[in-house]
């Protein structure tokens, strides 16, 4: 299995999964203009599920350091599948309220709320059980976060005063996801060996534990979008022959897209929590909310009737995150 073995190369991964978690969400918004989100997101699942597999097939089986991919799944006890098959399923219900809200409020306002909440509350979750890094920096780095955070609602709302009822239910739709986010990756973690040259007996390597975690997505989708599908937060009610009917090829093919480019994201940040540790791994992760962002503000134009006050706002908002992002990687260096 391809292991990673210094901080540098954790550091690059962590960026790629950045701009993967930043960017999936521009498949919703291709898709959104003639598919449901809801019937978008059966097909984000089964992108996350396939490419787990392929990933456990390729980078989790070659070389002879680690344990291999079919052997880890074998060997694991229950309590480290239930442990990632959990995470999988807390995910996929904060997802689902996440991608709602981009239907609702656009990827600017629901990634730096919802994203930017989950990163607060997953730093601070993985940092008790694993304390890797400076906290002084850390919870610098995460303080900022949260002013950006703040910044954007506020934003948000001062160009939805047209409607409060949308403003309300956008912000108040990120904010559960991102709750609810903040915690899932505490459960893969615990399912995870800490040595992937010695791994322990009985648990997953991040190869495996990525599996199961995808697993969990997939089989929890049939509860939670559902639900959604039956009593949506806006709109009509979908239905399962709309899938069948409905799409093509084309609809099908975005959306498998948005989900291999998330599980890349996810299966990189894994990989490199080893040497990163699971805080710094999982918060410099979330450095996505400021990639969506970016894609919200200069290229799908969501602030595009705001005042010069907002514009203004946007910008420390950026300036808040990036500094913020800067300051939790440099708390694993000092």
């Amino acid at each position: 299995m391809v292991i990673i073995e210094s901080f540098t190369t954790a550091v690059v991964l962590l960026i790629i999964t950045m701009l993967c978690w930043g960017s999936w969400a521009n498949t919703q918004k291709l898709a959104s203009k003639s598919w449901p989100f809801q019937l978008f997101y059966w097909d984000y699942v089964i992108g996350i599920l396939f490419c787990s597999l392929i990933l456990g097939l390729t980078m989790g089986s070659i070389g002879e350091e680690g344990r291999p991919f079919v052997d880890d799944l074998l060997q694991a006890d229950f309590s480290s599948f239930l442990s990632a098959f959990i995470g999988g399923v807390i995910f996929n219900i904060a997802n689902i309220l996440l991608v709602a809200a981009i239907d609702i409020a656009g990827m600017a306002v629901a990634f730096p709320i919802g994203i930017g909440l989950a990163l607060v509350i997953g730093v601070v979750v993985n940092y008790i059980k694993y304390p890797v890094g400076d906290p002084l920096f850390l919870f610098a780095g995460v303080f900022l976060v949260v002013v950006a955070i703040l910044m954007d609602a506020k934003a948000y709302k001062n160009i939805s005063k047209g409607d409060s009822q949308i403003s309300r239910k956008g912000i108040l739709l990120s904010l559960s996801a991102g709750v609810l986010m903040g915690f899932f990756f505490r459960f893969v973690a615990d399912s995870m060996v800490t040595d992937n040259l010695s791994p322990e007996k009985g648990k997953f390597t991040a190869y495996g534990a990525f599996f199961v975690f995808a697993l969990g997505i997939y089989a929890s989708n049939f509860l939670w979008n559902s639900y959604v599908m039956a009593k949506p937060f806006s709109g009509k009610p979908v239905k399962y022959r709309e899938y069948f009917l409905n799409g093509n090829l084309k609809l099908h093919s975005i959306g498998w897209l948005g989900g291999m480019i998330w599980a890349i994201g996810m299966s990189f940040s894994l990989i490199a929590s080893e040497q990163a540790g699971f805080a710094i791994s999982y918060g410099l992760g979330q450095g996505a909310t400021m990639v969506a962002a970016i894609w919200g503000v200069f290229v799908w134009k969501e602030f595009k009737n705001a005042d010069q006050k907002t514009q203004r706002m946007i910008n420390w908002m950026f300036v808040f995150f990036i500094v913020g992002l800067i300051s939790i990687i440099y708390a694993r260096l000092k």
